[in-house]
């Protein structure tokens, strides 16, 4: 399973938009010192929050960290609460 970010806003706050199979599945935020991941959408569970360096940014050596265990979080939610109706019951968390 690919997640597949696509950047929305490049500062103040840098955000994405998470997608796996076209399907949105996440929002990514940072936002005065505060990264957060949200599933499935904005505003909905916040699933991941984390403190970088960067405020509205990330630092270039954070950055792939972040994003990669964000993307990371999402696969577990996707596949725990059956996001795409494509897992066999018995792999079914909930």
């Amino acid at each position: 399973m690919e997640i597949e970010l696509k950047m929305t806003c490049g500062a103040c706050a840098e955000q994405y938009n998470a997608y796996v199979n076209d399907k949105l599945c996440g929002y990514l935020r940072l936002r005065h010192g505060c990264f957060s991941v949200d599933f499935p959408d904005c505003g909905e569970k916040t699933i991941y929050e984390a403190y970088p360096k960067g405020d509205g940014i990330f630092y270039d050596d954070e950055r792939e960290e972040y994003l990669s265990i964000a993307k990371a979080i999402l696969k577990e939610w996707i596949i725990d609460t059956d996001f795409l109706g494509d897992n066999p019951e018995e792999f079914k968390t909930w």
